[in-house]
């Protein structure tokens, strides 16, 4: 009998783990959002919480996610679920920028492909240059202790855009790949890479491809 039991509690302890994450697959496959009354961040008792919209209510019906606020923000646009205004005022002149840029050519981590085209469709090219970054590439350094303190890319990633802990949406491009990229667009325009790379240089243009 002992020997049973022995048997069945170390068949069940090697199970528990699967166990758990099966129980919590349906709760993991929703998305959650706290009362505004409960989530830490106004005052319950103030008047306002009952004229608030719920998060829940405004951020259930757009494309999910599994960080941050929960919603793949540039899936929700570009599947036409939101259409932000591209400024308050008529009189106003909006910039955009299509080109991509390499980020992080000469760091440990893979470089970072960054999209100016699904930032500039939220946001002028005013909000970032040249207070958080100056335009000329390479010209800013980038540094992931800032970031983390919530400056330069940290001021919307980890409050409206996914948050710091997805390093793989950024970081999203293998060196070789980049560094293939690049020389394939020098031999075509007929010019040399610099013997040392910058640590940005502007990204060969390629096709749009769907938000994943």
């Amino acid at each position: 009998m002992r020997k049973t039991m022995s048997v069945a509690l170390a068949f069940l302890s090697r199970q528990l783990p699967v166990l758990v994450c099966l129980i919590a697959l349906p709760v993991a496959a929703q998305q959650l959002w706290q009362p505004i009354a409960k989530d830490g961040l106004r005052d319950p008792a103030s008047p306002a919480v009952k004229l608030l919209q719920p998060p829940g209510e405004a951020l259930s019906q757009l494309a999910p996610d599994t960080a941050g606020n929960q919603v793949r923000w540039v899936k929700a646009l570009e599947q036409g679920q939101i259409n932000p205004r591209s400024s308050l005022r008529a009189e106003t002149k909006v910039q955009t920028y299509e080109r991509d840029m390499f980020l992080n050519l000469r760091g440990g981590m893979p470089v970072v492909r960054f999209p100016h085209g699904i930032h500039t469709r939220w946001l002028d090219c005013s909000n970032c240059h040249d207070h958080l970054f100056r335009k000329e590439a390479g010209a800013t350094k980038i540094s992931m202790f800032l970031i983390l303190q919530g400056e330069q890319c940290g001021v919307c990633h980890g409050a409206v855009a996914f948050p710091l802990t997805e390093c793989g949406r950024c970081h999203n491009t293998k060196r070789e790949d980049a560094l293939a990229d690049l020389e394939q667009e020098a031999a075509k325009t007929g010019t040399a890479l610099p013997p040392k790379l910058p640590t940005a240089m502007v990204a060969p243009e390629r096709k749009a491809e769907p938000a994943k």
